[in-house]
């Protein structure tokens, strides 16, 4: 069965162009068309089985051949471009084909490794096709190179382990070998460990702040969680977790239908966490920060555009990955899809003006589908943060946000500690205040066994009313 004919409408009249290069076949030129595309200004895309008139021939083998063309990338390019290309299998009218996505990368000029730094070893893409640098254009694209790279930023501390970045390529059916951190790009020039490998270990200095306000300002703290100290994977996994968290579903019951609204669109806030993350500018020590507040959502990243990326460029998806070393990480692990398609993604549910860009900094703003600053003890069974069918055998409607907070985060038997850890508060007494005892009054827990508070394992499970709740929040 063939992809549907919208699909191949791509195809169909498909021409070379200054940013679209055709190939019937894997030839000896193409580290010269992906190094001509590398030192472009706004990077482009080959595909492999297609010929110069735009006909599909398709080719065989293609997980043979992707691997085959990232071994030639990797091993025949300099700088390294590991995390500033894709390799995606496509099919167009029943046939195989390859699409090799090119970032412009951040470290020019790129150049073929046995031809050197020299006319013949560096290229750039003109009209439609590779040509030649002059040496004078090579001077001066060296000259302006990228001297803040986490890559080449030697960490401070070299004594350092990667059990959590081993279990993560694990749990992806990928297993790091002996050379890893010189495949991953986690060594400087000189051999020894960089920033980036800093980042990734263990144990680092970096975290990321998400703080929970309430009001429309920053007077009233709520809530400041760090997530941090760990590999820098490790700490975009519990963002992510509780973002997704923090990102309830408000039901409103019609007469026709139930309509169900998240506070913020979800594709779009994941794809904002990991750009924040992936692109923010480590060489300042600054690590990303989200901010919730009552009205609206804000992701702050250090480092604006890079120079050679024009906002237009970067509204229409254009890439230049400032850490070219994590793109690729986060790429093996399934947290980043291809290259550009972040941006587009949110602009799909957000409009431009979402986005603030300063000379230091990036500011993604979402504003709430709903206003958090109602008081809940208003709300009605018709516009919940959740489902509330008329037939419910009891009236949740005058339960805060924070005690469904916990119902939610509650699953068997748990101890004050494992489920203050999922909420994601740091302060012991203010869970206690406004979480666990609320509930206990409410009688939707209750303790196990002998009640004894001050007992670091004394554990609490849900109530029968507890439980019907919770089967409505989730």
């Amino acid at each position: 069965m063939g992809v549907p004919y919208h699909l191949n409408l791509k195809f169909k009249h498909m021409k070379e162009s200054y940013r679209t290069e055709l190939k019937a076949i894997i030839t000896d030129s193409l580290e010269k068309e992906v190094v001509a595309f590398l030192n472009s200004r706004e990077g482009g895309v080959i595909y492999i089985g297609v010929d110069d008139n735009g006909i599909i021939l398709g080719i065989d083998n293609t997980d043979a051949q992707q691997l085959q063309i990232k071994d030639r990338l990797k091993n025949n390019i300099l700088p390294n471009c590991l995390g500033l290309f894709d390799i995606i299998g496509e099919e167009a009218e029943e046939k195989d084909i390859i699409k090799i996505i090119v970032a412009s990368g951040p470290e020019k000029p790129y150049y073929i490794k046995k031809m050197g730094m020299s006319e013949k070893g560096c290229y750039i893409r003109i009209g439609t096709a590779a040509e030649p640098m002059t040496t004078r254009m090579i001077e001066g694209l060296f000259a302006r190179r990228t001297r803040n790279s986490i890559g080449k930023i030697r960490s401070n501390q070299q004594k350092l382990k990667f059990e959590q970045l081993r279990i993560y390529y694990d749990e992806s059916g990928k297993r790091l070998n002996a050379k890893f951190p010189e495949n991953l790009g986690l060594l400087s020039e000189d051999g020894a460990f960089n920033y980036v490998a800093f980042l990734m270990s263990d144990i680092n200095s970096i975290s990321i702040k998400v703080a929970k306000y309430k009001g429309k300002n920053r007077v009233h703290l709520l809530e400041n969680n760090e997530y941090g100290y760990c590999s820098i994977i490790k700490a975009t996994k519990k963002v992510l977790d509780k973002l997704e968290f923090e990102n309830t579903t408000r039901s409103r019951i019609t007469s026709k239908e139930r309509i169900d609204t998240r506070l913020w669109n979800a594709i779009a806030l994941r794809e904002a966490i990991i750009n924040a993350i992936v692109h923010n500018d480590y060489s300042y020590e600054v690590p990303p920060k989200f901010e919730i507040f009552d009205d609206r959502i804000e992701i702050t990243s250090a480092g604006s555009l890079p120079d050679l990326l024009s906002q237009e460029e970067f509204f229409e998806g254009f890439s230049i990955p400032r850490n070219q070393e994590m793109m690729r990480i986060f790429k093996d692990l399934e947290l980043v899809e291809h290259l550009g398609s972040g941006i587009p993604r949110i602009l799909e549910a957000y409009p431009k003006e979402c986005f603030k860009f300063t000379e230091n900094f990036l500011r993604m703003t979402f504003p709430n589908a709903w206003d958090l600053s109602e008081d809940e003890s208003e709300v009605t069974p018709h516009d919940t943060p959740h489902d509330t069918p008329h037939d419910t055998p009891h009236d949740f409607s005058d339960i805060s946000l924070s005690v469904k907070k916990l119902l939610l985060a509650i699953n068997g038997e748990m101890t004050r500690k494992e489920i203050q850890d999922i909420v994601g508060l740091k302060d012991r007494k203010y869970f206690r205040e406004n979480y666990l005892l609320k509930a206990l009054d409410l009688e939707l827990i209750i303790p196990v066994g002998i009640y004894n508070e001050k007992d670091k394992t004394q554990k609490y499970m849900l109530t029968e009313k507890g439980k019907a709740l919770q089967k409505q929040l989730i």
